[in-house]
């Protein structure tokens, strides 16, 4: 079978590879479409096997939602670079990883990139296929599914940071008013209640040192250095934690009067940002040129 420029053209189409790789795949295979494109895909997983290694630390947060409000599920889908992470087919692919872990429910991160995509390939085989277009490592990293009793309240703050509130009670503005607090504010617990013990106990050891060397507490009877120590604990709680934080709309109110006020409850916050917790290698530009010179003198 002959070897076209229209079979050519189709082939990229198709792979999202370059033309000569196309050619060289249909030379291969006869001009048979198909098995071009899965001699290509079979490339293309190695490319992505040698891009695994590389930090993906860019990329963003796609959020979906059930038409009841009452599920939602939040994914992180990581890049190497901010351009590849405002590229439309990688955006469309976290999009797509969303809408299938609300659909398809799954137990862990293993099963969700086993699920299928609206063009019937697995989440896995289109990362990988990506990787071959693109050019660069793509990972899902991490995903969260909850279901609230009234309402799951989401907020996108562009691409790079979301957040989901479970409602107890409340309707869908206050929900999306709560979310949008926990974008903004990052509270680390929904209320004091929720704070390990451990914690508590640690940052209380840390007033108690602060106490001590502090002027203005030496020589005050023990109770009195015991309730200021308390009141710091006390603070300190409220800025952590999502009810004793000042509400973000309005700081004159704390979120805790702001939900009492409009009949809001909430059961639980999740929120995620790009590379969160990743390690990103910090690159000396400077450092690399010299390494690069040197190696060319070493090689004459």
């Amino acid at each position: 079978m002959a070897v076209t420029a229209e079979s050519v053209k189709v082939l990229r189409e198709r792979t999202g590879a370059g033309m000569m790789e196309c050619k060289k795949a249909l030379v291969e295979t006869n001009g048979d479409l198909d098995a071009a494109a899965e001699l290509m895909r079979k490339a293309g997983l190695a490319k992505a096997d040698k891009k695994a290694s590389r930090v993906a630390a860019e990329g963003v947060i796609a959020i979906e939602r059930s038409g009841d409000g009452r599920r939602a599920v939040v994914v992180e889908v990581n890049c190497e670079t901010d351009f590849v992470a405002r590229e439309k087919d990688f955006q469309s692919f976290a999009a797509g990883v969303a809408k299938a872990a609300l659909a398809k429910r799954p137990a862990n991160l293993e099963a969700l990139v086993a699920a299928p995509l609206d063009g019937g390939q697995s989440i896995e085989e289109t990362r990988r296929a990506l990787i071959a277009k693109i050019g660069e490592n793509i990972s899902v990293r991490r995903f969260t599914l909850v279901e609230a009793p009234a309402v799951v309240g989401t907020y996108l703050h562009g691409t790079r940071i979301g957040a989901l509130v479970v409602m107890k009670a409340g309707d869908e503005a206050v929900a999306k008013d709560i979310a949008m607090h926990v974008a903004a504010i990052n509270p680390a617990f929904v209320s004091s209640a929720q704070v390990p013990a451990d914690e508590v106990t640690r940052e209380r050891e840390v007033f108690v040192e602060q106490a001590k060397n502090d002027p203005k507490t030496a020589g005050k009877p023990q109770e009195i250095v015991a309730k200021i120590i308390e009141g710091k604990v006390r603070k300190w709680l409220g800025e952590i934690t999502l009810l004793g934080q000042p509400f973000v709309k309005d700081d004159k109110q704390t979120v805790e009067q702001y939900l009492k006020n409009a009949g809001g409850e909430v059961a639980a916050i999740v929120r995620y940002e790009v590379g969160d917790g990743i390690e990103k290698k910090q690159e000396d530009f400077a450092a690399e040129v010299r390494k690069t010179v040197e190696s060319a003198k070493s090689a004459h």
